[in-house]
């Protein structure tokens, strides 16, 4: 039977740490804030443990393992990038638990990050999730709060 309404297609991101919302153009990093990486939000993080916010592949993961991306079934490129200005901590205070080719469950365990290290050393422990291919999406809506990881849900994503 041939149906005249389109289907939506929508997906469910999981808070992938512990913490605080902020809305990614409070980030203080102009190439977060100004939305050049992707449309999506940060987290505060209030425990150093980073989970898959969704099932799919792990894409890429940053020698320094401080950033690390994951592409859903839908094609969705989800980039977790922990802290700002991180990448000069050359990989201490990062622990990761996946690498690149990896498939991954919503909830699995990608990195261990000792938070008071970050603290001290990096400019800030702010951490954005973002869509790096917006041209998939139709629309963005991102929750506010306090979040609990593998739990909480932090935004949905309507796919074009």
């Amino acid at each position: 039977m041939f149906s005249l309404f389109k289907k939506k297609k929508e997906i469910s991101i999981v808070a992938p740490m512990t913490g605080e919302i902020f809305e990614i153009d409070k980030v203080p990093d102009e190439v977060f804030a100004g939305k050049m990486v992707g449309d999506g939000l940060a987290i505060k993080p209030s425990e150093g443990i980073v989970v898959a916010p969704c099932s799919g592949k792990v894409i890429q993961v940053f020698p320094t393992n401080h950033a690390m991306g994951i592409l859903t079934p839908e094609g969705v490129e989800i980039l977790i990038h922990i802290g700002l200005d991180t990448v000069n901590l050359k990989g201490n205070g990062f622990k990761s638990f996946v690498q690149a080719g990896d498939d991954v469950n919503k909830g699995d365990k990608l990195l261990e990050v000792d938070l008071e290290y970050v603290i001290e050393n990096a400019k800030s422990i702010i951490s954005p999730v973002i869509v790096t291919n917006m041209e998939k999406v139709l629309s963005l809506s991102i929750e506010k709060g306090t979040v609990q990881k593998g739990i909480d849900n932090i935004m949905d994503i309507e796919l074009k």
